[in-house]
């Protein structure tokens, strides 16, 4: 097939995940001013969007208190700072089976509160753009589930529509994107959507780029796409996406390396995204283009 080079290009950063990260690297952020100052320093590097978690400052494991999410968003807010804000939704749906003999009852690290509860920061912080996990899929460790019913995201997907708040799809396999059109058929998610594919995280859609096609021609041609690949191919990722017509994200959400046995910093992948992109012949476009492109509203909270 033809390439379909996207000329004008918009990098997500993602700041900081959820995942057992924060003893492998003194970079990834845990207090609301570490996101926060990391977030911005993103921005100031060429990312036109910061896709934020947070964590306990104290442990570094992930969390979902308001109070936190409210500080990073008021952080970056009152720093100036022109970025799109894009907030996960995607804690809250965990589940932990015990044994293979005896599942039930569920482990400790389950997870499991409602719809309302699980966007109550999103409509707190009021962000531009807020991710809903698009299915349930077995998620790396043995015995864990993330789970988001098809109940569940009709119910979050109309809160955040009714909030105003664009919901950024996170695809990790082909029947995710399968029920994003359903979504959008349903009038639940308005069209044209925004997706994320999300290649290589076990076990949803494998990072070689046979499968990664797939994916993209199962993405309407009116929807926007940006794509991401995990660890050593975050960057070969920033190349496929473009070419197939797409945007990037890159983050120590996803990769902890800049090089074999350096540790990044978030500001430093994104400025090597970016080289990237403008050495493809493609440019960077900023936060307003974006909010133009995607028609975000840019609001701060009462």
């Amino acid at each position: 097939m033809p390439l379909n080079m996207n000329k004008e290009v918009f990098i997500t950063c993602a700041v900081t995940g959820s995942g057992g990260t924060q003893d492998r690297s003194p970079h990834v952020p845990r207090s609301p001013k570490q996101i926060a100052d990391s977030a911005i320093a993103a921005a100031k590097a060429g990312a036109a969007v910061v896709h934020c978690h947070v964590r306990d400052p104290d442990t570094g494991m992930p969390s979902r208190d308001l109070k936190l999410y409210r500080e990073v968003t008021d952080r970056i807010r009152d720093s100036e700072t022109d970025v799109v804000l894009n907030l996960t939704a995607g804690m809250g749906g965990d589940i932990v089976f015990g044994s293979t003999e005896n599942p039930l009852p569920v482990a400790e690290g389950t997870d499991m509160i409602g719809a309302a509860e699980r966007v109550a920061h999103v409509a707190e912080c009021l962000p531009e753009i807020c991710t809903l996990d698009c299915g349930t899929m077995n998620f790396a460790e043995a015995d864990y589930v993330m789970t988001n019913t098809p109940g569940m995201l009709t119910a979050m997907g109309r809160m955040m529509t009714d909030l105003g708040v664009k919901p950024e799809i996170e695809a990790f396999d082909t029947g995710h994107l399968w029920y994003a059109k359903q979504l959008v058929a349903d009038g639940v998610l308005d069209s044209p959507a925004l997706v994320q594919l999300c290649m290589g995280v076990p076990w949803g859609a494998p990072d070689d780029l046979n499968t990664f096609m797939a994916m993209v021609n199962n993405v309407p041609q009116d929807w926007t796409f940006s794509a991401f690949g995990l660890g050593r191919n975050q960057m070969a990722f920033v190349a496929a996406s473009v070419l197939a017509g797409g945007h990037v994200r890159v983050g120590l959400e996803d990769n902890l390396w800049l090089d074999k046995g350096v540790l990044a910093e978030n500001w430093q992948l994104v400025e090597r995204a970016a080289n990237i992109i403008e050495n493809m012949g493609a440019r960077v476009i900023g936060p307003d283009e974006v909010r133009a492109k995607l028609g975000l509203r840019k609001r701060a909270p009462k």
